[in-house]
């Protein structure tokens, strides 16, 4: 049984979320708990009842790291690209310098794994050379049979909430407009920060978190190299997974 204390019930707006703590939108029911020992999740986590599925967000165990890689293999294969990378860039992240454990979330279903989230340390670099850390947001993955639930949303939340509360000044993302502006991420342009290529495009957005957050932060992103993968390390890195066909599709970038 888990030691639960309500917190909030149909609140209307995000209150004061902190990490393990949280309180969200109308609909929502939510709890502080302690799992039980034989639960998947890590630290102390917080409970959403989301028409009448209880969701658990948490921290991510250890011994749960090649299951969220798989789980993002499955939801970004051939999306963007024949196959996918974004599981390779998961493990290489966790065993990088710019690894935010509190930012590596997990959401369980009857305790099963059915989605995950993962940030990371980035830099903004202004005119006068002067790096500004920030936080650059994803992969984040759910799987296909819980997707358009609400789970990726609640995901994206606690990160922004324990970000916030970490004192990061900001979170940065590649990413679809139309799902990303729900949580009020905008064109980065509008605070002045490009890609270290000099470009702004709408999928390129920015969030503050802080009041001001971007205040006398303009420049140019950088995320982590770790995002940089070559292609005979994937194809070394796939060896540890089940056999899939790779797909070419229309949708897919080019």
């Amino acid at each position: 049984m888990y030691n639960t204390h309500l917190l909030s019930v149909a609140v209307l707006r995000l209150v004061r979320p902190v990490s393990g703590k949280a309180a969200f939108s109308v609909f929502y029911k939510v709890y502080r708990l302690k799992p039980p020992p034989n639960s998947k999740c890590g630290h102390v986590c917080s409970i959403i009842i989301i028409k009448n599925m209880e969701v658990i967000i948490t921290r991510t165990n250890k011994k749960d790291y090649p299951q969220t890689e798989n789980l993002t293999r499955e939801a970004f294969w051939d999306v963007y690209k024949p196959g996918c990378d974004e599981h390779l860039i998961l493990h290489n992240i966790r065993n990088s310098k710019c690894f935010i454990g509190e930012l590596d979330l997990v959401a369980t279903v009857n305790n099963n794994i059915v989605g995950h989230i993962i940030s990371t340390v980035a830099k903004v670099v202004d005119t006068n050379e002067k790096n500004h850390k920030v936080v650059c947001v994803g992969p984040i993955s759910v799987i296909p049979e819980y997707q358009g639930k609400g789970i990726g949303s609640k995901l994206m939340r606690s990160s922004i909430s324990i970000a916030k509360e970490l004192g990061f000044p900001g979170m940065i993302l590649f990413g679809n407009p139309n799902y990303y502006h729900r949580f009020g991420f905008k064109n980065a342009l509008e605070y002045k920060i490009s890609t270290k290529d000099c470009q702004n495009f709408e999928p390129f957005m920015a969030l503050e978190i802080q009041e001001k957050g971007f205040e006398g932060i303009q420049g140019k992103f950088y995320e982590d190299d770790v995002f940089i993968i070559e292609s005979e390390e994937l194809e070394a890195f796939e060896k540890n997974f089940p056999y899939k066909v790779k797909h070419v599709t229309p949708t897919q970038l080019k």
